[in-house]
C-alpha cells in the first residue's frame, strides 16, 4: 500500500516499516508517532504495534505494481536505517527501488551512520535520492559528512524543523535543501535569519533550495495556526529542485 502525501516536496509515501525511537531533538514533537497511534485507535493495518518499530514485508512490492511513474517518500512514519532494521531487509527495499526504475525515492535519515555503513561496498540505485536531517548543529550538522560517504546519483539535506542557526555548511556533494519550522501545538519557532542564512549558503554553492513551510510561526515571530504562515520567504515560494531525473 502506498499513500498520497502533503507533504510539498513528494507525492506519494510507501512505508515497508513503520514505528521509530527517539534520537535527537528534532524527534521531540514526532508526527508520525501521533499518527501511527490514531491509525492504531483505527485499526489499520500495519499500525496493530502502534509506533513500534515493525518490518512490513508485505508492502515491499507495492511500488512495482504502480506503472505512473511518481516521486516516493520511503518511509515517512519510520527510518529506514533504524537499528532495529536489518541490512539484509534494508537490501530488500532497494532490491525493489532498484527495479521500480521508472519511479523515484527519496529515503531520509536520522542514522546518517548505519546508512553509511550499509552502502560501504554497495552502490545506490540512479533513482535514490538520499538524505538526512539536520535539526540543528551538534546532532544534526555532524550527519551531513556521513552522507557524504554515500554514492548516491542524489544527496540531500532536510533542514527541518530548523531549531537554531546551524552556521556554516558544508555542502560539497549536496544537491538539494529544504527548510521548514516545525508544526504541531507544542511547536518550537524558527527564526528568518536562521533561513536566509541557508538560502544564501545554498545560491553560493549552486546548491537547490526549497523552503517548505514556517510551520506554527510566522516570520514575524508570532505563533498561529500553520496554514496562516504559509510558505513564502521574502515573498516568493522556494520550491526549486534537483537538476536530476530518473534514468539521467
Amino acid at each position: 500500500m502506498t499513500t498520497v502525501s502533503k507533504i510539498e516536496w513528494t507525492e506519494r509515501t510507501w512505508n515497508p516499516t513503520v514505528g521509530c525511537t527517539k534520537v535527537s531533538p528534532g524527534c521531540k514533537h514526532c508526527y508520525a508517532e501521533g499518527m501511527a497511534a490514531r491509525l492504531q485507535a483505527m485499526r489499520t493495518p500495519g499500525y496493530e504495534n502502534g509506533f513500534v518499530l515493525t518490518l512490513l514485508p508485505q508492502r515491499l512490492d507495492d511500488p512495482l505494481r504502480r506503472r505512473v511513474p511518481t516521486t516516493y517518500f520511503v518511509n515517512s512514519m519510520s527510518d529506514l536505517f533504524h537499528e532495529a532494521v536489518p541490512f539484509d531487509y534494508i537490501a530488500q527495499v532497494f532490491d525493489t527501488i532498484g527495479r521500480a526504475h521508472w519511479h523515484t525515492f527519496q529515503i531520509l535519515t536520522k542514522r546518517a551512520d548505519r546508512m553509511a555503513a550499509f552502502f560501504q561496498g554497495r552502490a545506490a540505485p540512479r533513482n535514490a535520492w538520499l538524505g538526512v536531517s539536520v535539526e540543528d548543529r551538534h546532532y544534526g550538522v555532524p550527519r551531513i559528512d556521513h552522507l557524504r560517504q554515500v554514492p548516491a546519483a542524489i544527496r540531500f539535506l532536510s533542514v527541518e524543523p530548523l531549531l537554531e542557526d546551524v552556521g556554516g555548511l558544508e555542502l560539497a556533494g549536496i544537491d538539494w535543501v529544504i527548510v521548514g519550522g516545525e508544526s504541531g501545538p507544542k511547536a518550537r519557532p524558527m527564526r528568518q535569519e536562521w533561513v536566509d542564512a541557508i538560502r544564501a549558503q545554498c545560491e553560493a554553492a549552486g546548491v537547490a533550495f526549497f523552503f517548505k513551510q514556517w510551520g506554527g510561526w510566522g516570520a514575524d515571530g508570532v505563533k498561529r495556526a500553520k496554514k496562516h504562515n504559509g510558505r513564502e520567504l521574502h515573498g516568493r515560494t522556494w520550491d526549486q529542485m534537483p537538476a536530476a531525473a530518473v534514468g539521467a
